[in-house]
């Protein structure tokens, strides 16, 4: 099984793993795709083994990353997923290779996960696993991972403002996306809002269309959060089994 780098040139053609089956995700998978190429000339991409499954590694240079980091000469981990069947075949290392491969020349690779295995996230013992150690912490449970390929280099580090952990909002419903993600148009942007107005709750909904606005997030985190009365409630899709909890 090959690895297969996604380009603008066949990006149209092909499938971007995650949303394939989904098909409330149409929208924000033309939406991904748009995002990809114009982040492609910043040095981002997207590397998927050649099969119809959730196999797959994102990553861009620390220079260009919409994650709220400081540092340079690194390469950053944005989405990286192994699922169903193709757990537990190498796949994940081989990707983690490839990545490692087009770092060449940097100092390392970070990785932004938990201190679990969460929704959308790296899986932290995967990365530890494999050499990665935890460089910075974030409220409520953000971990930065780091592995060094120059002993010498200084870690990136979370930027202050990342480390706040809660939304100025304290009204009510506040969500954050970016269409870096082919799941958040639909669910965040329509399903959630839907959510909202059932409940009689207020709700904000904020996109983050530019490098600025993520990294100007008060968590390290720029696919989706959903914050409740200024308190951080889920990365979830679908979070309304975390709602209900509080509202009703």
């Amino acid at each position: 099984m090959d690895i297969l780098p996604l380009t603008p040139r066949n990006i149209q053609d092909e499938h971007i793993c995650c949303a394939f089956s989904d098909k409330k995700s149409t929208e924000g998978t033309q939406l991904k795709k748009a995002w990809l190429r114009r982040e492609y000339a910043n040095g981002y991409r997207f590397q998927k083994m050649d099969v119809r499954g959730k196999v797959f590694i994102e990553y861009v240079p620390i220079e260009a990353s919409w994650l709220p980091l400081s540092g340079a000469n690194f390469m950053v981990i944005n989405c990286f997923w192994v699922a169903g069947k193709y757990k537990a075949q190498g796949h994940g290392k081989r990707l983690l290779d490839q990545c490692l491969a087009d770092a060449e020349g940097m100092d390392g690779v970070v990785a932004i996960s938990s201190d679990k295995k969460r929704p959308f996230m790296s899986d932290p013992k995967f990365l530890k696993h494999h050499g990665f150690e935890i460089i910075d912490e974030a409220p409520p449970y953000f971990k930065l991972w780091g592995l060094k390929t120059n002993p010498k280099a200084t870690y990136p580090a979370i930027l202050p403002s990342a480390k706040i952990g809660r939304c100025p909002d304290n009204t009510g419903i506040t969500a954050y996306y970016s269409n870096s993600c082919p799941f958040t148009e639909f669910y965040i942007n329509h399903s959630l809002r839907a959510y909202a107005k059932a409940r009689g709750v207020p709700v904000a909904i904020h996109q983050l269309k530019t490098r600025a606005q993520a990294r100007a997030m008060p968590i390290p985190w720029i696919i989706n959060s959903v914050f409740y009365k200024g308190e951080l409630l889920t990365l979830e899709m679908k979070p309304e089994r975390h709602l209900d909890k509080l509202i009703l």
